[in-house]
């Protein structure tokens, strides 16, 4: 199964646009299924059983501020460095890992807690 996280990316030249990141295949759009969208048309390989991540645009009791701020701060620097053509710090992107990691499983968490109280 593949992951696909779904990113904001703010920009000081125009509005909010997404990211869609699956490994080192990324997609933009407008919005977030949009970018799914055209990560899925430019790179068939991430398939039909995909686990998509959205991005949340606050902590929360499964993935604090600090969390979020500090994955928004390392994407940036992962966008950065793969416009220059250079690979993220490692000691960072293995921070970003478990950062991503850790937002995958507080998402399955709220899945869980939706579930239960709608009575799935």
């Amino acid at each position: 199964m593949t992951t696909v996280a779904i990113l904001p990316v703010e920009s000081d030249a125009g509005p909010l646009t997404f990211e869609a990141v699956a490994g080192q295949c990324v997609a933009s759009g407008e919005t977030a299924g949009e970018a799914l969208d055209a990560l899925t048309e430019r790179f068939p390989e991430v398939g039909d059983e995909s686990l998509v991540l959205v991005q949340r645009f606050r902590g929360d009791s499964y993935f604090s501020g600090e969390q979020q701020r500090r994955l928004q701060e390392l994407m940036q620097r992962w966008r950065t460095a793969r416009d220059g053509g250079v690979l993220l710090d490692p000691t960072e992107g293995e921070e970003l890992e478990r950062l991503i990691e850790a937002e995958i499983i507080a998402s399955g968490r709220r899945a869980a807690d939706a579930a239960t109280r709608v009575g799935l």
